[in-house]
């Protein structure tokens, strides 16, 4: 049906240029708050495979296939990362933060950062006490009261010359890089990796010249990292009838993680599939079979309450929404180093694509059918 053997023919889905979409996207800062710029990249790569765009007053982006159809399903990801606020500015020229998001702030001691200025950006360091000035039985560790940016300013003032004051966000710098050929590292793969998943769907439909009976929303939230509150917005506006998420999880095989607790997910194993009471039965059965139908390796997952994702948003909202989330394992989130296998990343793209063309007009999922 439709291109399937084109696709299960060619096992890399992922090109060159892909990837440099992805690397350039990547390396864009997008705190949470701050996105559009970010987004108009996202745009630019995905405009020649939509119909139209919707945006709205927060930021989030949203590509349209099928505008006009009455069934409309969404594929979703968010764009945001987290970040730091100027809090405090000491009379010695120091900078106090607070996190705009979940920010580590056992990561930030010796991390270069970037402050965002109406002058542009401001190089910073987190500094740390030297480790033979840290005595005593019990060592310090880091916490939010006591890290602090340093600019090379002597006062508050000269801060201040510099264009930095209280509210300014701050980002880190590091980038896209690729390890042992197979795993992209980053900061912010935690979602900017759905904002391209969503995208290379889109890619394959247009390629592959699919036609779908309903309208495909490849939707890039904002502000998830905060509280899934662009996703919340969003919703109202598309007033969708199924919602596929994708976001990331937990690699679980990594040291100090208990899998009695977080459960056993790994990079390298496939996608993820959720069970949790947001995550809709039968859409998640779909998305199971397709699969197994596909031969897409994957892993399950199971929440407690809510899923802590976008999906949650959407199943909430308009007197609900079918939906079901699909997560990408990664390693060290919300650290500088993300990391997830790019077959991961492949096989994420491959089954939203293929459970799409299951999708039938007017589907309901309804338990009672």
């Amino acid at each position: 049906m439709y291109s399937k053997l084109i696709l299960m023919a060619n096992k890399k889905i992922i090109t060159k240029k892909s990837e440099d979409f992805f690397e350039k996207y990547l390396n864009n800062a997008a705190p949470t708050g701050y996105e559009w710029e970010g987004q108009k990249i996202w745009m630019d790569y995905l405009k020649p495979y939509v119909d139209t765009f919707i945006t709205d007053t927060y930021g989030t982006a949203v590509g349209v296939i099928n505008p006009d159809a009455k069934y409309k399903v969404v594929i979703e990801g968010h764009s945001d990362e987290i970040s730091w606020y100027v809090n405090y500015i000491t009379d010695n020229g120091l900078i106090h933060v607070i996190r705009n998001g979940g920010s580590d702030h056992q990561i930030a001691p010796s991390k270069w950062v970037n402050i965002h200025t109406t002058k542009g950006i401001v190089k910073g360091i987190f500094g740390w006490p030297a480790i033979h000035t840290r005595k005593g039985p019990k060592e310090e560790t880091p916490k939010i009261e006591n890290i602090t940016v340093d600019v090379g300013a002597t006062n508050k003032e000269e801060v201040e010359k510099l264009g930095v004051h209280v509210g300014c966000v701050i980002t880190y710098p590091d980038e896209f890089q690729i390890l042992n050929k197979d795993k992209y590292v980053c900061r912010a793969i935690d979602n900017r990796a759905g904002g391209f998943m969503i995208a290379e769907v889109a890619r394959l439909l247009h390629e592959n010249k699919v036609e779908l009976p309903f309208g495909l929303y490849i939707t890039n939230s904002v502000q998830e990292e905060i509280g899934l509150r662009g996703a919340e917005m969003i919703t109202q506006t598309i007033k969708p009838n199924v919602a596929i998420v994708t976001d990331v999880c937990h690699d679980t095989t990594t040291p100090m993680i208990k899998k009695e607790v977080q459960g056993h997910t790994e990079i390298g194993a496939g996608p993820v599939i959720s069970y949790a009471p947001a995550v809709q039965n039968k859409l998640r059965e779909r998305i199971i079979k397709t699969a197994e139908d596909n031969k897409i390796p994957f892993q399950r997952m199971a929440a407690s309450r809510s899923t802590g994702t976008d999906t949650d948003a959407f199943a909430y909202s308009n007197g609900g929404v079918a939906s079901a989330l699909i997560s990408l394992p990664l390693r060290y989130m919300h650290t500088t180093v993300e990391t997830v296998h790019k077959d991961d990343v492949e096989n994420v793209i491959r089954l939203i694509y293929e459970t799409l063309l299951t999708i039938k007009d007017g589907e309901t999922f309804s338990y009672f059918d």
